[in-house]
C-alpha cells in the first residue's frame, strides 16, 4: 500500500515528503488534488525563475551556478529540470540531474527531474503543481529549467515570475529567438559561452534585434556569461533582482500572477473535462462512430457533439 502524502512534512521542508508529493502529482494520483488544496494557502512566497533556450546553450550549467550563488546568500532552492519525453515509450532522458552534481548534495537544494510527457510547451503539466509543493515547503527560489526545443518553450513565461533565455554565439540563436517568439517572453537574455569567437558580434546582433520588440514591452538586458567558469553569474543575479524590484513596483508582477492563475484554472478545467469525457465506454463509442464517419453516414462534428452532450456535471 502506497504511503499517503505527509502535508506536515512538506510544510516542514522534509525532502522525502516533498519527493513523494511531487510523485503524486506527476502520476495524477487521486490524492494529489486534496494535497494541493491543503498546501495552496502556504504558496505564493517563492520567486519562480524560468531558464530556457536552445539545446547546448548551457542551461543546466547556468542553473547550477545560479543555485550555488543563491545558496551563498542563505536561500533555499528548488530546481525543476524538465526533460524531453520519448513519443514512443513515454520515458525521459532525465540527464539534467547528472549535470547538477555540484549542488545535488547540498541540503538546501532540492532537485527534481520531470518528464515533459509530450507537452508541446516543453513543460510537464505537473510542473506548476510541483512548483507549488516546493513553494509551500519553504523554498525561496524555484528554478525551472525547460526542455530546449526552440519553438515550443513559450509557456515558461506563464509559469515563471522571471524568464531567462540562454543563447550561445554560434548557430544563429538570435535569429532563432525571433522565430520562436522568445523575443516576447524573455525578461533577460544571457549570452553564454561568451569566451567563444563571435560572442561580441552575437550580442550586438541580438541587441539590435531587440529594438524591434513590441513597443509596450521593456527592453531586456543582454548579459554575457561563461557559466562553466562561473563568470558573469553574479551579474545575472543582480539583473534578476533589479527586474523583480521593477515589476513589483510597477504592478507587472501582480498582473503576471493573475494571468498565471487564470491559465492554471483553465488547465485544471480542461484536465477534469478530459478525464470525465474519455471513459473506456466513450473511447469504445468513438471507435465505433469512426466507421460511420468514414462511410459518409455522419460527420466528425456530429460525433463530437454527441460525446460532449453526454459528459454531464464535472466532478
Amino acid at each position: 500500500m502506497a504511503r499517503r502524502a505527509d502535508t506536515a512534512g512538506i510544510l516542514a521542508g522534509n525532502r522525502i515528503s516533498i519527493a513523494r508529493a511531487i510523485s503524486l502529482v506527476e502520476n495524477d494520483d487521486p490524492e494529489a488534488e486534496a494535497l494541493l488544496r491543503t498546501l495552496f494557502p502556504s504558496t505564493g512566497t517563492a520567486c519562480r525563475i524560468g531558464i530556457t533556450g536552445p539545446p547546448g546553450a548551457g542551461k543546466s550549467t547556468l542553473t547550477t551556478r545560479l543555485a550555488a550563488a543563491y545558496r551563498r546568500e542563505g536561500k533555499r532552492i528548488g530546481i525543476i529540470a524538465v526533460d524531453p519525453t520519448s513519443p514512443f515509450t513515454g520515458g525521459a532522458v532525465l540527464g539534467d540531474r547528472v549535470r547538477m552534481g555540484d549542488v545535488e548534495l547540498d541540503v538546501g537544494v532540492f532537485i527534481r527531474s520531470m518528464a515533459s510527457r509530450g507537452n508541446p510547451g516543453g513543460l510537464s503539466k505537473a510542473t506548476g503543481d510541483a512548483a507549488d509543493i516546493l513553494d509551500a515547503s519553504g523554498m525561496d527560489i524555484i528554478l525551472v529549467e525547460t526542455v530546449g526545443v526552440g519553438q515550443s518553450e513559450l509557456d515558461i513565461a506563464r509559469a515563471a515570475d522571471v524568464t531567462v533565455v540562454v543563447l550561445v554565439p554560434e548557430s544563429g540563436d538570435a535569429v532563432q529567438a525571433m522565430k520562436a517568439g522568445l523575443m516576447e517572453i524573455a525578461d533577460l537574455f544571457v549570452m553564454n559561452k561568451a569566451d567563444r569567437p563571435g560572442a561580441e558580434q552575437a550580442v550586438q546582433a541580438l541587441s539590435s534585434t531587440l529594438m524591434f520588440r513590441q513597443a509596450d514591452l521593456p527592453l531586456p538586458d543582454v548579459l554575457r556569461t561563461v557559466a562553466s567558469e562561473g563568470k558573469g553569474v553574479e551579474e545575472v543575479l543582480l539583473a534578476i533582482a533589479a527586474f523583480r524590484d521593477r515589476i513589483e513596483a510597477d504592478g507587472t508582477q501582480a498582473r503576471r500572477r493573475r494571468e498565471r492563475m487564470e491559465t492554471r484554472i483553465a488547465e485544471i478545467v480542461v484536465s477534469k473535462v478530459r478525464r470525465q469525457l474519455w471513459t473506456p465506454a466513450r473511447r469504445a463509442e468513438l471507435t465505433a462512430s469512426v466507421e460511420a464517419v468514414l462511410r459518409g453516414e455522419r460527420t466528425p462534428f456530429d460525433v463530437a457533439h454527441d460525446l460532449i452532450e453526454r459528459i454531464g456535471p464535472v466532478s
